[in-house]
């Protein structure tokens, strides 16, 4: 199949067409040549700045990959330093220790690699900066809040090795350990071993948010409600803060075409098939994602702050890239996937006509999780929408009871929803929740309720069922924010944003009863962040 620039240039400008927003900058790169791109808009609505090729956004969480492509070359070709010291995966180890919590290390089973796969099973620090009070404005330090956020990480939630969950604290833990263990800096090395290796001479690290280099603005909301210039004022480092322009992406794609033509190199190794500690096949290793489009296997990564999304994907043996860059919210993996579909001329899915059980339909509570799925009518025929993890997933039935997306194969039965989440190793148990008004009238749950191992304190707060919540802790006191009630005695908190973006979403809260019926405490969690424990004060 031939690709031609004309065929290219027409995908472009639709996509431009369909994601104006404040601006975009998308590029195509073929058997290692740039075959198409397209800019479009502004990098600044007020200055009237256009978006040019050379404009450097933050790239935000595809700076993962680049930190995992350092511990290799570092594994390879040590410093002088880490060779004096000997075996440079002991090195690691010993300086992981040192900085995670007794509790997390006491067993040693956690390694570096299970945090490079995001099998760590430690919870997301910037879900967890929402119990410990923070606002989504407010200021976040790397010096002076991440020795408290991981003094305050005393527990997994679930053993290493074992699953998948997105976990941006993994990173930023990578990073530092990396810089302990050299002696020097990570921007220093990111530029030296991999940024300008790869040809990317204006990439560099930026970790704090407010200061990314001018002109170009992130902008949150959309068309129909105007946009607005996102605030950012958190420093981050490892799980991202690497600056990089559409012309720097594109010399890293040719870049990764080159080095996958190499056996031995550290993409190579990068890539190699993902597992699980029992075998079991995963999607993500060193950074990098492996999604299946219609049999073609890609590999990449996103890309999220207030204000700003971006999406890579690479399909090595079609010698293939997308980038796609947007300075708004409006999300750029499925633009990017578009593209390769329409690129490689793969058929977009047909519509089932079959109609969905009606047990579809409602609220349901995991039992091991203790995470709600909330299950709506699809917006095509012959699907059904689940979420759980954020935003919700088109589910295509193929009987009226099962169906599947690329992630996950659902089963409903009555009451009972099972749904195997193929990426996570994880099967999910879940049974409907229901209603009962009488619960909306218990004023049990009003009350201040306090977690001892991460230090928080939640305030529940409204009566007849009009409730809200707020949390305090080391960050300081968090927004109220409204409860929505679910079924049985689960509720929902709403966090529309956070420090990070996409926000965690909804947090579910599950209550527990003392023999009396009294509301004794409960248990709280999100998809980033999941069974913490608070206990009702008397």
């Amino acid at each position: 199949m031939t690709i031609t620039k004309e065929k290219v240039q027409e995908i472009l400008n639709k996509a431009a067409l369909r994601y104006r927003g404040p601006g975009g900058a998308i590029a195509v790169v073929k058997d290692g040549e740039v075959i198409g791109q397209r800019i479009w808009g502004f990098a600044h609505l007020d200055e009237r700045i256009p978006m040019t090729p050379e404009m450097q956004l933050p790239i935000c969480s595809i700076t993962k990959q680049f930190v995992c492509a350092l511990l290799i070359d570092l594994e390879r070709n040590p410093t002088p330093t880490l060779a004096a010291k000997g075996d440079f995966r002991k090195q690691l180890s010993d300086h992981l220790t040192e900085i995670l919590s007794p509790e997390l290390t006491r067993d040693g089973d956690l390694t570096i690699d299970q945090l490079c796969d995001m099998q760590s099973g430690m919870r997301d620090y910037w879900a967890m900066t929402t119990l410990w009070g923070s606002k989504p404005d407010d200021e976040f330090l790397l010096a002076r809040d991440c020795g408290p956020m991981l003094a305050r990480s005393k527990s997994f939630q679930f053993a290493p090795g074992t699953e998948y969950s997105y976990c941006n604290v993994n990173f930023h833990i990578v990073a530092r350990v990396i810089e302990r263990a050299t002696g020097e800096p990570l921007d220093k090395l990111l530029k030296e071993r991999i940024l300008r290796p790869a040809g990317m001479s204006t990439a560099s690290l930026c970790p704090y948010t407010a200061y990314h280099p001018p002109p170009c603005v992130g902008y949150e909301g959309d068309e129909q409600h105007g946009f607005t210039a996102a605030v950012n004022r958190i420093e981050w480092s490892g799980d991202a803060g690497l600056v990089a322009s559409l012309t720097d992406m594109i010399a890293y794609e040719k870049y990764l075409d080159q080095c996958y033509a190499d056996p031995q190199s550290w993409y190579r190794a990068a890539i190699a098939d993902p597992k699980f500690k029992d075998g079991t096949p995963a999607r993500y290793r060193y950074g990098l994602s492996h999604t299946d489009i219609d049999g073609v296997n890609t590999i990449g990564h996103g890309g999220a702050l207030r204000g700003y999304r971006l999406h890579r994907r690479h399909a090595p043996e079609e010698r293939l890239s997308v980038v796609v860059m947007f300075n708004s919210d409006t999300s750029a993996f499925g633009p990017n996937i578009d593209i390769f579909r329409e690129l490689l001329e793969l058929p977009k899915p047909a519509p089932a006509s079959i109609q969905p059980a009606a047990s579809w339909v409602g609220a349901f509570l995991d039992q091991d999780t203790k995470l709600s799925i909330v299950i709506t009518k699809g917006t095509r025929e012959g699907e059904v929408a689940i979420s759980y993890d954020g935003a919700p997933e088109p589910i295509k039935l193929s009987t009226p009871n099962h169906g599947k997306s690329d992630s996950m194969v659902a089963t409903v039965d009555g009451d009972l929803l099972t749904i195997h989440r193929v990426g996570d190793n994880r099967i999910l148990s879940a049974r409907r929740v229901v209603p009962n008004e009488s619960i909306l009238k218990d004023a049990s749950f009003q009350g201040v309720y306090h977690c001892a191992e991460i230090e928080s304190t939640f305030h529940c707060i409204g009566e007849d069922g009009v409730l809200y919540g707020a949390f305090d802790g080391y960050l300081g006191r968090g927004n109220a924010t409204p409860m929505k009630y679910l079924g049985d005695d689960v509720w929902v908190l709403t966090c529309p944003r956070g420090l990070d973006a996409p926000a965690p979403g909804d947090w579910t809260i599950v209550f527990s009863r003392d023999e009396h019926n009294a509301i004794q405490g409960f248990t709280i969690g999100c998809w980033l962040a999941r069974k913490v424990d608070y206990v009702k004060k008397p």
